[in-house]
């Protein structure tokens, strides 16, 4: 008989499909969280894109493999799985490219921003168009600050350097890096960079990193990008500081709560970019994260092997 496998949420056809030859396929018609602990009763392997709840597996009467539609794992309750038995994976690297190209675009923006330059262009005139065009700074000598220098720090790191960026690093391992990131502490990187870009994963220890102490060791015209998690930014020392031009502007495509409540009042803040949660979502990497995590679920259910597992010591006992 074929396993059955959930998905919290859609997927990608390709990946779909290629899933719907090897399993049984239960896709919720609902999406919403509250609904899994009746779903995952009696299926074999869940596909997750959504938070679950923290007790889900206490619900789970046969589940035997579960794979994370991405890279963070913080939407897992990894130890709940590993105390029951059940092998949890990832897949890192396939939505490396987009978040990538989503933090340069948010950087190129912010030095040189072309659809103000159009807008004004278009509204008042060459003059004011080309006031704020002449005005613009350059990559080329700045510094950039990455907090959080796996595949895709360092990734962009690598590639603001080659833009004439100098490129500093805050990580637990400061000799795994690239000869073009400087290992920096904290102090150093958010006091020195006039970009600060967020990419760690979420725990005990990044949680609250960018804290009011943080926002203030940065420069008045620097810029915070978060493509981590909400909760590694205090929400409120970050609004304070844009309310107050303390901070030159920040592009957030993460939040505490998600999706972001329509009177949040970060969307009244000036200076700030708001994007839903889509920095590592495209059409290439939607179908790459679809594809790798079928192929991750099904060798944990027919092979018990995975190439991302990240509790192996499930196998151990």
């Amino acid at each position: 008989m074929k396993p059955t496998v959930l998905l919290t949420n859609a997927i990608h056809p390709d990946g779909l499909s290629y899933l719907e030859q090897h399993a049984d396929v239960i896709i919720p018609s609902n999406e919403n969280p509250a609904l899994l602990p009746e779903l995952v009763r009696n299926i074999d392997g869940l596909i997750v894109r959504t938070q679950l709840p923290e007790d889900i597996f206490d619900f789970a009467n046969r589940l035997r493999a579960v794979v994370r539609h991405g890279v963070g794992l913080d939407m897992i309750p990894v130890r709940q799985a590993t105390l029951k038995g059940i092998p949890v994976a990832n897949v890192p690297g396939a939505n490396t490219a987009a978040v990538v190209e989503y933090c340069l675009s948010a950087i190129l923006g912010r030095y040189r921003p072309l659809e103000k330059i159009d807008s004004l262009f278009r509204q008042r005139g060459w003059d004011a168009g080309k006031q704020v065009g002449t005005a613009c700074g350059e990559l080329n000598g700045a510094t950039l600050g990455v907090v959080g220098v796996g595949a895709i720090g360092k990734n962009l790191g690598q590639l603001a350097a080659a833009l004439g960026m100098t490129v500093l690093g805050l990580t637990r391992r400061p000799d795994s890096l690239p000869a073009s990131i400087q290992a920096a502490d904290k102090p150093a990187l958010f006091s020195r960079a006039d970009v600060v870009v967020l990419c760690c994963p979420l725990n005990n220890e990044t949680r609250g990193l960018v804290d009011a102490a943080a926002l203030a060791m940065m420069k008045k015209d620097a810029m915070l990008i978060n493509v981590a998690r909400g909760p590694v930014v205090d929400k409120h020392a970050l609004i304070n500081a844009l309310n107050n031009n303390e901070l030159g502007g920040a592009v957030l495509d993460v939040y505490d709560q998600q999706p972001l409540p329509g009177d949040d009042p970060l969307l009244t803040c000036p200076r700030l970019i708001l994007t839903p949660h889509i920095a590592g979502t495209t059409i290439p990497s939607l179908r790459r994260m679809s594809m790798a995590a079928v192929h991750e679920l099904l060798s944990l259910l027919n092979h018990r092997t995975s190439q991302f597992l990240v509790n192996p010591e499930v196998f151990n006992t």
